[in-house]
C-alpha cells in the first residue's frame, strides 16, 4: 500500500468516526446518518470554519473564472 493510499485510508477513517460521533451524540443526531456521512468527509471544514470560508471563496472565485472565460 503506498503512502498516498495510507493517507486517504486515515483521512476517510476519521471521516467515518466523525460521523459516527455526529450521529450518535452530536447536535445533529436527530438527522440520519448519510447527512452526518456527507460532513463526516468534509470534517476539516466543520472543526476549522475559517477553513470552509477560504473553500467557498476559491470555489466563487473558479466558478466566476469559468463564466467569464467563456
Amino acid at each position: 500500500m503506498s503512502k498516498k493510499a495510507k493517507i486517504i485510508c486515515i483521512y476517510l477513517a476519521i471521516g467515518v468516526l466523525f460521523a459516527l460521533y455526529g450521529w450518535l451524540f452530536g447536535d445533529n443526531s436527530y438527522k440520519t446518518f448519510a447527512y452526518n456521512l456527507g460532513t463526516g468527509i468534509v470534517w476539516p471544514i466543520m472543526l476549522f470554519p475559517g477553513l470552509g470560508k477560504i473553500l467557498g471563496a476559491g470555489i466563487l472565485a473558479l466558478f466566476v473564472g469559468l463564466v467569464l472565460m467563456s
